[in-house]
């Protein structure tokens, strides 16, 4: 294991059998961590970004049978934040809370329309900072008019690159399109951004090595990786969910491969175990996201149980963030946290 470590540190490059050897092996895993986080500080630094994530509605369209707002969940208090509530929100956040960037999430909501986003992000663009979206799957005539608002970045998770246990626990959608859109976010000139979930039911360990050559493949520019966590309104209530141990494993050698890539230390991580984030930021991860969604609406933008960041104000995510940070020796980032990969 140790010689397959050394080659990805060298190398960033492995073959999906040795993806896979490392994956199965648990007994290298704490060698495997040091060598993302080693790798990590070489190519981005010790700055950890910090990134102002609105959940400005969890309204959506899709029925993932792993996520809480799936359409048909009815046991869930639907809501949407208007234009100025936030644009408020990204002021708060910008002005006194000192962040810079801002990352505008939602379901795949069909009220904000090409025009409605255009005008937030426009307004948003206005406090000098730096514009992720992750509102779903759009056609590339959306994506550019985003670029040309001002937005810079783009998250459009694949959830797993399996086509079978994509169709099965997203049905309706279509795997292709979901590639076609990630390429259609190269072309309009966005910061690619993607990620999966580790341990959906059925899920294999080579369906992981998968993933991680395909983020390489689509030479992302920023990754997500976050355990599945069953949610008691879903189909896949009854699951056993995913371990922190292999998310981060595979975050590890998603930094090992992609080097220069920015990857957040998810809430998930954190809220399936104690110091998930802290661990995740000390095996790759550089890039936190304190939610500045107010606790009314927070509340009921709930993914998975048991989110971490649920009770807090915007103002004690951001404290319980910098707490952290400072913890294990790291620094703030100071400006506006661009992929060092993304090529302009």
């Amino acid at each position: 294991m140790s010689r397959l470590i050394q080659k990805a540190i060298s190398e960033h490059n492995l073959t999906r059998s040795e993806l896979i050897e490392l994956l199965y092996d648990d007994s290298c895993a704490e060698e495997l961590f040091s060598a993302a986080d080693e790798v990590r500080r070489q190519y981005v630094g010790d700055e950890i970004h910090l990134r102002a994530l609105i959940e400005f509605s969890n309204i959506c369209r899709n029925n993932c049978c792993y996520c809480g707002l799936r359409r048909d969940n009815k046991n869930i208090e639907r809501y949407r934040i208007d234009e100025s509530a936030i644009f408020k929100l990204a002021e708060h956040a910008a002005k006194n809370m000192g962040l810079k960037t801002i990352v505008l999430q939602s379901g795949e909501d069909m009220f904000f329309t090409t025009e409605i986003l255009c005008n937030i992000i426009r307004q948003i663009k206005t406090l000098d900072v730096a514009l992720t979206l992750s509102v779903g799957e759009k056609s590339l005539e959306e994506y550019q008019a985003y670029r040309q608002a001002g937005a810079n970045r783009f998250l459009l998770r694949i959830e797993t690159t399996d086509k079978d246990l994509y169709l099965r626990h997203d049905p309706g959608m279509s795997w292709e399109q979901r590639v076609q859109c990630l390429r259609d976010l190269r072309t309009a000139g966005l910061e690619v951004g993607s990620g999966c979930l580790v341990g959906l039911p059925e899920q294999k360990v080579e369906s992981y090595a998968d993933d991680i050559l395909f983020f390489k493949k689509i030479d992302a520019d920023m990754i997500g990786i976050g355990p599945f966590i069953p949610h008691p309104d879903t189909p896949l209530k009854n699951a056993s969910g995913g371990t922190l141990n292999m998310a981060l494993k595979v975050m590890a050698l998603t930094r090992l491969l992609l080097p220069d890539i920015n990857i957040p230390a998810t809430t998930a991580m954190e809220s399936l175990a104690p110091n998930g984030q802290r661990k995740a930021l000390q095996s790759g991860a550089n890039v936190i996201m304190p939610n500045v969604t107010l606790t009314t609406y927070r509340k009921h933008y709930e993914l998975y149980p048991g989110k971490s960041t649920t009770g807090y104000t915007p103002d004690d995510s951001l404290r319980k963030v910098k707490e952290l940070i400072t913890s294990i020796g790291r620094k703030i980032g100071q400006g506006y946290g661009a992929s060092k990969h993304f090529k302009r």
